[in-house]
C-alpha cells in the first residue's frame, strides 16, 4: 500500500514538472502580457515584457506664449540680458586695461648683416690655408661658419709693388694669391653659408703710405676697380688710411661712398659695406673720422696700447657722448699682428669676451680664435692640425670658448644690439651691462690684472642683487652659480659673463 502511494506521488510531481515545461499562450496567461516561447534551462522561464510607450509633447505654442508673457519671465529675461552685456563690457574694459598697462616693445634698430656677427680678417690667404694660393679657402668656409662669422675680409690680393704706384693694378689678383676663377669659387662657397666677402683694396698695402705719396692720382684707379669687383659678387671693401684720402680727394671719396651705398637690397643685391681703418685712438678723432668719411664701420686704435681705464672711458665716450653706432672693434689686425701677440696668450679669452660683448662689430684676425701667435712676421701659418697634444688641447679650449660666446651673441638681442651701461672702471678692471627692452640682461666683468683678485661692488638701480654665471674665461668660477653683485670677486686675468632677467 505504501509503495503504491509513493509511485503515485512521483507521477504527480513529474506531471507538474512537465506542465511547467510547456510553453504558455495568451489564453493560458490570463493577462495582458505577451508570452513568447522560450527555451528553458534548469526550469527557468524567460518572460519578455514590452516597453511602455511614452512620448513628451512639451508645451504648445499658445502655452509658451502665455507663459512668456508673465511678469516673472519678463524680469528673468531682462536680468539675463543685462548680465550678458555687463560681462561683455567688463571683458572689453579688462582687455583695454591690459593693453594700456602692458609695456611697449621697443622697435628694433636697423640691423645690417655686418652687425649680426664677427668679421674675420685673412690678410695672407696662403698662410691661412697652408697652400700656395686662394683655391683652398673655399674649403675652409664651413669652419668659419661654425664660429658664426658673418663676413670674411680677404686680402689685399691685388697686384701692387711697394711704393710704386705705376705698378698698381686693382683689378688683377697677384700671382702669389691665385686667379679670379678661384676667388669667385670662394665667394660662392661663402654665400652658400650666409657669409659675405669683403675685399681689402688698400692700394699701397706693401708700402708705408696706404695711398702712396700722391693719393689724388691713386684714387682715379679705385672707382673702376670697385665696379669690377662688385660685378664679381664682392659684398664690401676695406681701406686703410681713410681719413687721409677723404681729406686729399673729398669729391672722389664722396663718389666712392655713393657708389657702394647705392648697391641696395632693393636692386636684389646684398647691401654693401664700406669699412675704414685708422690709427687714431682718441674718441674725438674717431668720431670726427666717422662723420667725415661716411664709412659704415671704422676700425681704430681705441682698444690698443691703453690702460683698462682708458679703454673703458673710450668705449663709453664713443657710445654715449658721441652717440656713434657704426663702431667696430679689434685689438690685433693685419698690421698690428695677432691677438695673442698683442695681449699675451693668457689673456686671449679675456679679449675675446670683451670684443664679442661690446656694442658694435667685433673684427678678428685669422687664428685669434685659437690664440695663434706671430712668428717671424705678422702672417704665421694657421694651425689646423697639432703635433703637440698638449698644445692642441689648450688651443681647442680657446676655440670652444670663442664659438660659445659668438653663438650667444648671435642669439641674444641684448648682446647683439643692446644698450651699454658702464658699471665699474679702474686701472685693471671694468664691468658693464648689455640690455635690450624686455630681454634677458648680461653683465660682463673683466679683470686684466695678472696677480690680484678684484672685488667689484656693483650697485645700480638697473641691476639686481645677484646674477647667474654664464661664462668664465678661467673656468675657476662655476657656471650657473648665483653670485652676489655687491661683492663680486673676479680672479686675476679672468672675465665673467653673468645674466639676470628683465623686471618691469
Amino acid at each position: 500500500m505504501s509503495n503504491d502511494t509513493e509511485v503515485d506521488m512521483k507521477d504527480v510531481e513529474l506531471n507538474e514538472v512537465e506542465q511547467e515545461k510547456q510553453p504558455m499562450t495568451e489564453g493560458d496567461a490570463g493577462n495582458n502580457y505577451a508570452i513568447s516561447p522560450v527555451t528553458e534551462k534548469n526550469g527557468i522561464v524567460k518572460v519578455k515584457i514590452p516597453d511602455e510607450e511614452s512620448k513628451f509633447t512639451g508645451l504648445s505654442k499658445e502655452e509658451l506664449m502665455k507663459v512668456a508673457g508673465t511678469p516673472g519671465w519678463v524680469r528673468v529675461r531682462w536680468a539675463l540680458l543685462i548680465l550678458f552685456w555687463l560681462g561683455w563690457l567688463g571683458m572689453l574694459a579688462g582687455a583695454i586695461a591690459i593693453i594700456i598697462q602692458a609695456p611697449r616693445c621697443k622697435p628694433l634698430p636697423e640691423m645690417n648683416w655686418w652687425n649680426k656677427g664677427p668679421l674675420y680678417q685673412i690678410g695672407d690667404v696662403g698662410a691661412f690655408t697652408n697652400s700656395s694660393d686662394i683655391k683652398d679657402l673655399a674649403g675652409k668656409v664651413q669652419a668659419l661658419d661654425d664660429l658664426k662669422v658673418k663676413g670674411l675680409i680677404i686680402g689685399p690680393i691685388h697686384v701692387s709693388s711697394e711704393d710704386k704706384p705705376n705698378e698698381l693694378n686693382l683689378i688683377k689678383i697677384s700671382e702669389d694669391d691665385g686667379v679670379l676663377a678661384q676667388f669667385k669659387e670662394v665667394i660662392t662657397a661663402a654665400h652658400k653659408r650666409g657669409i659675405s666677402v669683403i675685399l681689402d683694396l688698400t692700394p699701397n698695402y706693401k708700402g708705408k703710405d696706404p695711398w702712396f705719396s700722391d693719393a689724388v692720382n691713386t684714387v682715379q684707379k679705385v672707382e673702376p676697380a670697385l665696379i669690377f669687383w662688385l660685378k664679381q659678387g664682392v659684398d664690401g671693401f676695406l681701406f686703410y688710411g681713410v681719413e687721409k684720402v677723404a681729406a686729399a680727394a673729398p669729391t672722389f671719396w664722396s663718389d666712392v661712398v655713393a657708389l657702394i651705398h647705392n648697391q641696395t637690397d632693393a636692386e636684389g643685391k646684398t647691401k654693401k659695406v664700406l669699412i675704414g681703418v685708422t690709427d687714431q685712438s682718441s674718441p674725438e678723432e674717431i668720431s670726427a673720422t666717422l662723420n667725415k668719411t661716411g664709412v659704415d664701420l671704422l676700425l681704430s686704435g681705441a682698444l690698443r696700447s691703453k690702460s683698462v681705464r682708458e679703454v673703458a672711458q673710450a668705449v663709453e665716450s664713443l657710445y654715449s657722448t658721441y652717440n656713434q653706432t657704426r663702431l667696430a672693434w679689434n685689438i690685433g689686425g693685419r698690421i698690428a699682428g695677432h691677438l695673442a701677440s698683442v695681449v699675451g696668450f693668457a689673456k686671449v679669452k679675456l679679449s675675446q669676451l670683451m670684443l664679442l660683448t661690446l656694442p658694435g662689430t667685433p673684427v678678428f684676425n685669422y687664428g685669434d680664435e685659437i690664440g695663434l701667435e706671430d712668428e717671424v712676421n705678422k702672417y704665421p701659418t694657421m694651425l689646423w692640425k697639432f703635433n703637440d697634444e698638449e698644445k692642441q688641447k689648450e688651443m681647442s679650449t680657446y676655440h670652444s670658448f670663442f664659438k660659445s660666446v659668438s653663438v650667444k651673441r648671435m642669439k641674444e638681442r641684448s648682446l647683439q644690439h643692446g644698450e651699454y651701461l658702464p658699471l665699474f672702471i679702474s686701472d685693471f678692471a671694468m664691468a658693464y651691462v648689455r640690455s635690450w627692452d624686455q630681454n634677458e640682461r648680461y653683465l660682463i666683468a673683466l679683470n686684466w690684472h695678472s696677480n690680484e683678485t678684484v672685488s667689484l661692488q656693483l650697485k645700480h638701480a638697473d641691476i639686481p642683487e645677484s646674477a647667474t654665471v654664464v661664462f668664465s674665461t678661467s673656468g675657476e668660477t662655476e657656471v650657473n652659480k648665483e653670485l652676489n653683485l655687491a661683492q663680486l670677486e673676479v680672479n686675476p686675468g679672468e672675465g665673467i659673463m653673468l645674466k639676470f632677467p628683465y623686471t618691469s
